[in-house]
């Protein structure tokens, strides 16, 4: 029997590993230790452990009833870590020992960790979760952004607002790499005339690891200290100078470490660079340039998640010049050899550098996220191919998915334990198991229902403190009129990402009118609830969220809309489980996946989405609600009329009546059976369970079983 001490020992470990954020009993465990500090610090463990002195932590375990339930996720903890009996030691056994290294601008792990932007981080975060889940060898490389990305808010005029806030290591649930001795292990990078060095992060997710660069280093100068402080920030220079860290440092990481990776996994082209960092050590061992590249070929794979000429990273001949200086030389090629790399018309002088032409040259496989996405990057890129048709240019697709548990409220989580008992998670994994959802004796329409409604009251609850924190004006009289907000009865629509723009987030305020009349039908009422954030320099997504905000205010849509701000992964999770439905109205074929949406069907909610991305493979007619057909016109000013008409009549004629069609119980069968259906058809395929075995499967060892 583990003693205080070693309990206290434990927690401390269980703190910097992300386990505990898709194991809600072990976030339970540090709520309990300090309620505040677990709601105010972003539901950090490590945070939470450091507001209790050694002496109250003790203390706190000498209570036999906690010490019991300490003890019991420990257990739970070490038996995951120790797991030798995994699907990739069964299927894929040599990626076990010789990990894959993945590569991503970002990771969106938590709100504990806010280094991600959007959904290609928090992609790469359930990529990671899942390989360890699957027990697949995966180490991540990233940067570390000392102030991470934005905190939004909002200024009288509705306009957003950015701030940032430096993040302090010690007290996030990552760690130092350290050596021998005790001191930071460094490495460096030249860039231009300067030798820039970089200390480590580990963040430990799992059986996996996350290693993070960092280059603010008292021995850099400060502009160099600043290459990782914001995600995404400032110009050209800034973001080439980023992913030259990113790529060529991020291999050197790994040799410094003495990590031997089966293959490199580029998520998106931000580290293409490493490509020309394996060119150098080929090169430099003394072969050529044809065999080198031959050799990179055959160790790397590439996702590209962008859809739009205008998303592609490229930078200009002077730019690439100016910051590569001696770095050419070493590979042994001019100037006009290394853009050939990054052109599609490798003589065309006044072509750019673009990562995801030398991402493309360099890997032996390129896969989309969608089906249709595959479809678009095959004629996207069809010129770097000369002589094939489009159906033999060899970019495939892998269908993102989401991570199941991590997704999961901790009510969800209870309700779905008390049905299938303690093996839930090995369970949820099988997509067998899933058919069950058509048997009303495993899981009954009237507890559903009843999920339905906590979810709803939950996500409600959530947005009247979020509403009357964000309001910097309140009289005492204000207090009793928020927690009036919101109708915990009304069919709840959510809308939650990033404000790009063409994901429209105003479409369905097209019709301002009529759905000023379908919000303020006392015996149908309908609700929407948005939040987002755009990027520092769009404007137009600002506008966007602005005048969504005014319409909230100043409309007649007042109290049947709200913004919460400042959206991060915490208030995604509050909105994909409590909604009723996932509105997703981007412009097709825009949406190169898409994810938001997966994360509902656990929670009971039903997608109402532009057939593009994931829905368009996904929708079956009876899991949910498409907007329009499997096509779209070419014209964008046609495409968003006809997608206006077509949302409206979808919610009004469908998605409205069927909601508010109930039995003499109050029950709505026909939409449970939706939900049904949705549970058995989208849970199972659209996670990254399934993901990642598509990808060990295809890309990663492609003679696996």
């Amino acid at each position: 029997m583990m003693d205080v001490e070693a309990l206290a020992q434990g927690l401390n470990r269980l703190s910097h590993n992300l386990w505990w954020t898709w194991n809600h009993d072990a976030q339970e465990l540090f709520h309990e230790l300090s309620p505040r500090a677990w709601q105010n610090l972003y539901h950090n463990a490590v945070a939470v452990l450091h507001e209790l002195s050694d002496y109250e932590l003790r203390v706190r375990l000498l209570d036999p009833s906690f010490a019991a339930r300490v003890r019991d996720v420990l257990a739970r903890f070490e038996d995951y870590m120790a797991g030798e009996k995994t699907w990739a030691s069964c299927h894929v056994p040599s990626l076990t020992k010789n990990p894959v290294a993945y590569f991503s601008a970002e990771f969106g792990f938590h709100e504990t960790l806010p280094i991600a932007a959007g959904g290609l981080g928090v992609l790469a975060g359930d990529h990671t979760k899942a390989a360890s889940d699957l027990g697949l060898g995966l180490v991540g490389v990233s940067l570390f952004y000392r102030e991470g990305f934005f905190q939004q808010s909002f200024n009288h005029e509705n306009w957003q607002v950015e701030h940032y806030t430096q993040l302090n290591p010690a007290s996030l649930p990552m760690e130092p790499v350290l050596d021998s001795r005790g001191e930071p292990i460094l490495d460096s990078i030249e860039i231009a005339t300067s030798r820039i060095q970089f200390q480590l992060w580990r963040v430990n997710v799992g059986r996996c690891h996350v290693y993070l660069l960092d280059t603010n280093r008292p021995e850099n100068e400060p502009s160099h200290r600043d290459l990782t402080l914001h995600l995404y920030g400032g110009d050209k220079t800034m973001r080439i100078m980023q992913e030259i860290v990113l790529g060529i440092g991020g291999i050197r990481v790994l040799r410094k470490l003495g990590i031997e990776p089966s293959l490199y996994h580029m998520n998106e082209g931000h580290s293409a660079f490493l490509i020309l960092e394996l060119l150098r050590e080929r090169i430099q061992a003394g072969h050529s340039f044809p065999s080198a590249l031959a050799w990179v070929k055959e160790r790397c794979v590439f996702t590209t998640h962008t859809p739009v000429e205008a998303g592609h990273d490229r930078f200009h001949f002077d730019l690439v010049h100016y910051v590569f200086g001696d770095f050419i030389k070493k590979l042994g090629l001019s100037i006009s050899e290394l853009m050939a790399l990054g052109r599609v018309r490798p003589d065309q002088a006044g072509e750019p550098f673009c990562m995801t032409v030398l991402a493309l040259k360099a890997s032996r496989a390129a896969n989309g996220v969608s089906e249709l996405h595959g479809r678009i990057s095959r004629r996207m890129w069809l010129d770097l191919y000369p002589g094939k048709t489009e159906d033999q240019i060899p970019i495939g697709h892998i269908t993102n998915g989401i991570h199941l548990t991590g997704w999961m409220k901790a009510a969800t989580q209870r309700f779905w334990q008390g049905k299938v008992g303690p093996d839930w998670q090995s369970r949820f994994q099988d997509p067998d198991f899933w058919k069950c959802m058509a048997d009303p004796q495993f899981v009954t329409d009237e507890e559903i229902w009843a999920l339905r409604f906590q979810m709803r009251r939950e996500l409600i609850e959530f947005a009247r403190r979020r509403l009357l924190l964000q309001d910097r004006r309140l009289e005492k009289r204000d207090f009793i009129s928020f927690d009036r907000l919101l109708n915990p009865d009304a069919l709840t629509i959510g809308f939650a990402r990033r404000f790009a723009t063409y994901k429209r987030a105003p479409l369905i305020f097209q019709r301002f009118d009529d759905v000023v009349r379908l919000a303020s039908n006392p015996a149908r009422p309908v609700q929407f609830i948005y939040a987002g954030k755009a990027h520092p320099q769009d404007q137009d997504g600002k506008r966007f969220i602005q005048h969504i905000i005014h319409l909230s205010k100043y409309s007649s849509l007042q109290g049947s809309l709200v913004f919460l701000e400042d959206y991060d992964i915490h208030v995604a999770r509050q909105m994909v489980s409590g909604c009723d439905v996932w509105l997703n109205n981007p412009r097709r074929p825009l949406e190169a996946s898409g994810t938001s949406g997966q994360k509902t069907a656990i929670h009971g909610a039903l997608n109402l989405s532009i057939l593009d991305g994931w829905w368009r493979e996904g929708y079956d007619g009876a899991n949910g609600f498409a907007i329009g057909d499997d096509s779209h016109p070419d014209s964008v000013e046609e495409q968003d009329r006809r997608d206006s008409e077509n949302l409206y009549r979808v919610l009004s004629e469908q998605v409205i009546p069927l909601f508010y069609q109930r039995d003499e119980q109050g029950i709505p069968r026909q939409w449970i059976a939706r939900i049904r259906r949705a549970m058995a058809t989208l849970i199972p395929q659209f996670n990254t369970w399934r993901m990642v075995r598509d990808y060990a499967r295809k890309y990663y060892q492609p003679d696996a079983s």
